[in-house]
């Protein structure tokens, strides 16, 4: 048996381990998870009871036109039913980008840092794959207009990007739009566009009828708090959309998703309170690192990328005996920091707690920040 040449080697994404378990291992009664940008205050109660409602519906198959939910994403940011593509999760829409339009000889442009699925899907297609380093944080918009060429497909802007939380603003990426050539798909990926507060971000949506070569990518599992449910999708002009259809499997998004993320859309006073806190908890951690000198990158998420100038991995596994789990740095691209989700008050100040500890004992590195 022999797989893809492009797939030997290539990592698989390891999912860290299960609370339960975690608690076990290391002899803990409790774990506060502030890894994976969940949201801490669930979803809307609208949620629980639709999937009630649900329950008694699981021998039938969903929808695989998405008819409900597609009617009310379509209303809720005026677009037509036919600009709309569903996956499972934000990240299936990233797959069929890539499936459609890469394959050897083609090539994506991505930041670096930035989110792991872009690359990962690009390399299974056996495209080439265009690393731009990040400025300052930030994606470095002219270089990556150089790096385009006539084989280029797809060009990634994670806005805001995982995992620095920094943003594109409105005037930098119509610039680049205006630039990019007519022949290469421009990917907003906006899952954390909910939390965004900066008055300056962009606006893309109504940019669509401008730039045909755009997609938009938003997901429920963020602010929506449906992460278990696996419910994105991907806004574009319905041209674009009609050549992502036949890679997408009939029945992607299960019937509880569809139900629970229109339902999560229809109570937008919940999504504004979700955010009202986040920002004070991004208050809190800030004001923390302030204190004890630590740099940071300004965020519109809800997570917050901390340089410590100590071992990211040795901060995690320190605090994992503390009882908190936090995402280590060093696999993201930046091996003396780490990302901290934002939680509920009461969990962020425990961390804090037993942040000052671990940093009291874990010695600073002799190594540059990467």
């Amino acid at each position: 048996m022999q797989p893809k040449a492009q797939l030997l080697g290539l990592p698989s994404y390891e999912p860290g381990k299960p609370i339960e378990e975690v608690k076990k291992e290391l002899g803990l009664t409790k774990i506060i998870k502030l890894a994976s940008n969940e949201n801490p205050f669930g979803s809307s109660p609208k949620v629980t009871e639709a999937i009630k409602d649900a329950a008694s519906q699981t021998a039938i198959y969903p929808d695989g036109y998405a008819r409900t939910l597609r009617q009310a994403v379509a209303k809720t940011y005026r677009v037509k039913e036919d600009q709309l593509i569903f996956g499972n999760g934000s990240d299936e829409v990233i797959q069929f980008l890539c499936r459609t339009f890469l394959e050897k000889g083609t090539n994506t442009v991505t930041a670096h840092p930035t989110f792991s699925q872009y690359k990962l899907n690009a390399t299974i297609e056996g495209a080439s794959i265009r690393e731009v380093p990040l400025k300052d944080g930030v994606h470095d918009l002219d270089a990556m207009l150089e790096a385009i060429d006539e084989n280029t497909k797809i060009v990634w802007v994670c806005n805001p990007n995982n995992p620095t939380g920094t943003y594109v603003n409105k005037e930098a990426f119509e610039n680049f739009l205006n630039q990019v050539p007519p022949h290469v798909i421009v990917v907003s990926d906006e899952a954390y566009y909910e939390y965004v507060t900066a008055d300056d971000y962009p606006e893309t949506i109504p940019m669509l009828e401008r730039y045909k070569q755009l997609i938009i990518l938003r997901t429920f599992s963020k602010a929506y708090g449906l992460a278990a449910l696996r419910v994105g999708f991907g806004v574009a002009n319905k041209e674009l959309i009609s050549y992502l259809q036949p890679v997408r499997p009939p029945f992607n998004n299960v019937s509880f998703g569809q139900i629970a993320a229109a339902a999560a859309l229809s109570d937008q006073e919940f999504i504004k309170e979700c955010v009202e806190k986040n920002n004070t908890g991004m208050k809190q951690l800030e004001l923390f690192c302030d204190r004890h000198r630590l740099t940071y990158y300004p965020s519109e998420t809800n997570f917050l990328l901390i340089e410590l100038g100590r071992s990211g991995d040795e901060v995690f596994k320190a605090l994992l005996k503390e009882g908190f789990i936090v995402r280590s740095g060093n696999p993201l691209g930046f091996s003396t920091a780490i990302r901290i989700t934002i939680g509920k008050k009461e969990d962020n100040e425990a961390l804090f707690q037993a942040l000052e500890r671990v940093l009291l004992q874990t010695p600073l590195t002799t190594t540059q920040p990467s």
